[in-house]
């Protein structure tokens, strides 16, 4: 029989370290009517956290937001614990401490002896296995995974992460709990990197892997990413804004608790940066440079106008070759409708997942004559291409000039399979279509938690459908034909539903 009913609220939660996290995760639940106590081992983090959280309460009053009633209930029931066994009244700890399995272990082994059998105790961890830390617990099933994202009130997301023997009416209540501080709560099973960190794996790792085979620039990587690919910004600027000493050490955790997955490997490229202190933004170089604070982004070249010559555009996708007529037409060009190119002949070519020697080989074309241009996302915002390496520089030149016409920005990269797009696009649908395959989460939990936990402009499934699965299908293929790195093997979840012509985002 099912139980129908609704789980018993939590009154008082305790927290266990009052840095950022802590003190946004102290901010909701206050804001959500519950008693705080707040406690840390660091002489005054307490008070500094408690002054922060009331400061913010307050410009909020200023600001009329909220009323001055409503930010001196608020402060009220943030209460200061002197010692971890003033957390006795409590019926949730969150811990959000170092990221140490001993220490976290130690820890709710030491709060079993303080709080009743019956609270709960969650940990805040983004990396470590929520089912290990409950294994140094007397009752396991009382302990579960309560992931929050930096900055808490604004992230409004929460993985909910139950550890093998959690139980029923724990995930329930803090689940409940989740939603009541405002939150969306995303329900995953305690696997590497639970469901935000494993899907994330895909766009920071391809385009390192880009950069490693020198494929352009990060500048570029990034341009091409945020303009055609619609992302808040790009994985380079990412990687500094959160610090390679973070973002490297998430990447080899994935990886090596895969068992060496190849979709997770990391890049050397990193290790090397992080020797050098290159850590990113709060070094005051990584990818980028920056002068207090300002990002240096290199200008990009310039595109010099040809002469127009005639253009032929091969039809193997008719879609992509509609959408470059167009262009060629709207630019006053002269276009080729023949079979075959003549001689004199900007031959343009749309490839997904090749690059455009093997583009133009297969269709038996004068690789001298040949650039391929990346349709993926169409040629809106931004427009990409690649040249084999015995293109003609005034074919190269001519290609430019044409894309350029009416001022959109042209990104000009090495020959290399599935352009940039294409490659970070199809390995992050093909990491959230395996998520699915493992039953981390549902499809809709893992594209709503993807979008609200990273930015994303859709979800992995969402995306995987917006591009179309057969397209995405080709690119992996292709990738994997080329290179054999068993990182593009189409997961199978993919593979049914796109055979099946089926939603990615249907269960």
């Amino acid at each position: 029989m099912t139980n129908t009913s609704t789980p018993s609220p939590f009154t008082t939660l305790g927290i266990v370290g009052t840095g950022a996290m802590g003190r946004g995760i102290a901010q909701l639940a206050a804001q959500a009517g519950l008693d705080v106590m707040l406690f840390d081992v660091k002489e005054g983090a307490v008070e500094e956290a408690r002054a922060f959280v009331n400061g913010l309460w307050q410009r909020s009053a200023d600001k009329q937001r909220i009323t001055t009633q409503q930010a001196s209930q608020y402060s009220e029931r943030l209460i200061k614990a002197d010692e971890l066994s003033a957390l006795a009244p409590c019926d949730i700890v969150i811990e959000a401490i170092v990221e140490r399995l001993e220490a976290k272990q130690g820890l709710f082994s030491d709060l079993e002896a303080i709080v009743s059998q019956q609270a709960v105790l969650a940990t805040n961890t983004s990396s470590l296995s929520v089912t290990a830390i409950a294994a140094a617990c007397q009752y396991p099933e009382r302990v579960i995974g309560f992931h929050f994202f930096n900055p808490v009130p604004l992230m409004k997301i929460a993985e909910v992460i139950p550890g093998l023997r959690t139980s029923n009416e724990v995930v329930q209540r803090v689940n409940a709990l989740g939603k009541a501080m405002g939150h969306f709560t995303a329900q995953a099973t305690d696997t590497p990197g639970f469901l935000v960190n494993h899907a994330g794996r895909a766009f920071g790792t391809e385009a390192l892997r880009i950069l490693g085979e020198s494929v352009t620039n990060p500048a570029t990587i990034d341009r091409i990413m945020v303009d055609q690919g619609g992302f808040r910004m790009g994985p380079f600027t990412l990687l500094d804004l959160t610090g390679l000493d973070v973002s490297h050490a998430v990447m080899e955790s994935v990886y090596q608790q895969y068992y060496e997955e190849p979709r997770f490997r990391p890049s050397p490229l990193t290790r090397q940066r992080l020797a050098a202190g290159l850590l990113g933004r709060k070094t005051g170089e990584g990818f980028y440079r920056y002068i207090e604070g300002q990002q240096q982004i290199p200008e990009e070249p310039a595109i010099v106008p040809a002469s127009p010559c005639p253009v032929w555009i091969s039809r193997e996708d008719p879609e992509s070759a509609d959408a470059l007529a167009a262009l060629v037409n709207a630019a006053g060009w002269p276009l080729e409708t023949g079979a075959r190119p003549t001689d004199q002949a900007l031959c343009l070519l749309t490839p997904f997942g090749e690059d455009a020697t093997t583009c133009a080989l297969r269709q038996k074309l004068d690789a001298k004559q040949c650039v391929a241009v990346d349709m993926l996302a169409g040629l809106d915002k931004r427009r990409s291409l690649m040249a084999t390496p015995l293109t003609q520089s005034h074919i190269v030149d001519a290609a430019c000039s044409l894309l350029h016409h009416d001022g959109t920005p042209v990104s000009r990269l090495q020959d290399s399979n599935g352009f940039v797009l294409q490659r970070v696009i199809a390995s992050i649908v093909n990491v959230g279509a395996d998520i699915a395959q493992q039953g981390v989460a549902d499809p809709a939990t893992i594209d709503r938690a993807v979008e609200l936990g990273l930015g994303y402009p859709f979800g992995p499934l969402r995306m995987g459908d917006h591009y179309g699965t057969t397209r995405i299908m080709t690119i992996l293929n292709n990738l994997l034909e080329a290179t054999g790195d068993p990182r593009y093997r189409p997961s199978p979840w993919l593979r049914r539903r796109a055979a099946l012509h089926m939603p990615l985002t249907v269960a």
